[in-house]
């Protein structure tokens, strides 16, 4: 059974900084590239980076872009999401997904992902 199971969401204040952390079991953690996407409430799900399968490589959405670092490290089956200078725009719930896509283009698609997790609560106050 795969799971993905997000951790370190919280309420925060603006400029704030927080980790949160995505623990994969159930599948080949190495082979996948691994998305962080977000949802606030009455929006559609919206893509925020992701990482290729080596770390090798990772990609931003302009909106988090310098100031959000996604790493990875497939000894532990966990990607992270590293937020700084957090802004109430960020307020949201963010979800981790596994895709076996490589290309760009796909990425920000939430249909070319395989499994997700429950998501975490990220709340931004001004």
């Amino acid at each position: 059974q795969v799971q993905l199971v997000e951790s370190g969401g919280g309420l925060v204040q603006t400029g704030d900084s927080l980790r949160l952390s995505c623990v994969v079991s159930g599948l080949t953690f190495s082979s996948y590239t691994m998305g962080w996407f977000r949802q606030a409430p009455g929006k559609e799900r919206e893509f925020v980076g992701a990482i290729a399968w080596s770390g090798g490589r990772t990609y931003y959405s302009d909106s988090v872009k310098g100031r959000f670092t996604i790493s990875r490290d497939n000894a532990k089956n966990t990607v992270y999401l590293q937020m700084n200078s957090l802004k109430p725009e960020d307020t949201a719930a963010y979800y981790c997904a596994a895709t076996t896509a490589f290309a760009m283009r796909y990425l920000p698609n939430t249909s070319r992902y395989d499994h997700w997790g429950q998501g975490t609560q990220v709340s931004v106050s001004s």
